[in-house]
């Protein structure tokens, strides 16, 4: 289904943007230089603490890589996620519809992030404490929402490479750069988060693959919107995946990598094999990056 932003005037004439053809006007605003940030009701505390994040990476991005996308951000209820959303994606899966140039995350702890929790006697010791200090909330329960806060800074990357109509070479390279751009932020601008967002990806990663009936890039590459839709958690492991390799290759590559991979894309309009690809990377972005799709197989 088309979705649409009414055009720029018709904001300033005292209209409410739309989309999917609905208008905004049950949701609460926030006024911001980075975007339109829109949140359901009762959730202004969390609303304004996610602008507040959102808007120093879109400094930082912009920065980064000499460019500004148009974005709006919607902070949903579990009600209003059904009425303004646009993918038919389960409540609580954030992303970005190109489309609209809209981002949407969940304002509320919900069963899709809390099926990510494995048994916690099944891990090892450290990794478990680690969880259980890090992800747990006021009421003593443990919640991943620490984690998921931080992904409308993931899916403010992909307004950047959509925008600029960048060739990422493969759907999961999306996913990649903009993991490493949400990594290279934090370790560089709020290094106290770094353990919100590294723990939950090697919590789901060290638990195994068995549950999952997709996991090799070329799955990921031919299904990509049928797994999201359909096999949601099995989508959230190879996001966990690009997370744990992202925080990689910034420790390897440092925080210029963003850049250089942005740089390395846009010169490359053409679409290349495997192989090719696998050279471009190690010569024009990081070794890192093309020992990521060599070795991706080890771990599965």
């Amino acid at each position: 289904m088309k979705t649409y932003l009414l055009p720029l005037i018709s904001f300033f004439m005292g209209m409410v943007p739309q989309v999917n053809g609905q208008k905004f006007d049950s949701l609460d605003h926030i006024k911001s230089d980075a975007g339109q940030i829109y949140f359901s009701a009762g959730n202004k505390k969390r609303a304004r603490s996610i602008t507040v994040q959102f808007e120093k990476a879109m400094v930082y991005y912009r920065d980064l890589l000499d460019y500004k996308p148009t974005v709006s951000l919607l902070i949903l209820s579990n009600v209003d996620w059904g009425k303004y959303s646009t993918m038919g994606l389960v409540y609580g899966m954030p992303h970005y519809d190109p489309g609209s140039k809209t981002l949407f995350v969940a304002a509320e702890d919900n069963p899709f992030w809390k099926s990510f929790l494995p048994p916690l006697d099944g891990l090892p010791k450290g990794l478990r404490d680690q969880i259980q200090t890090i992800y747990k909330n006021p009421n003593g329960d443990l919640s991943m929402q620490p984690f998921f806060d931080l992904l409308a800074i993931h899916e403010l990357g992909h307004a950047f490479h959509y925008q600029y109509n960048l060739n990422m070479q493969r759907k999961w390279m999306g996913e990649l750069f903009v993991n490493i751009l949400l990594h290279t932020y934090i370790a560089e601008n709020e290094p106290h988060r770094l353990p919100a967002l590294t723990v939950f990806p090697k919590m789901v990663v060290t638990a195994g693959s068995k549950e999952f009936k997709y996991t090799n890039l070329h799955d990921i590459e031919e299904r990509y919107e049928e797994i999201g839709r359909n096999y949601p958690k099995n989508y959230g492991w190879f996001q966990c995946r690009w997370h744990s390799a992202a925080a990689g290759i910034y420790d390897e590559a440092g925080k210029i990598i963003g850049n250089k991979l942005w740089i390395a894309l846009k010169s490359k309009k053409n679409t290349l094999t495997d192989n090719e690809l696998i050279s471009f990377l190690e010569v024009y972005a990081h070794k890192s990056l093309s020992n990521m799709i060599v070795h991706w197989n080890d771990q599965n």
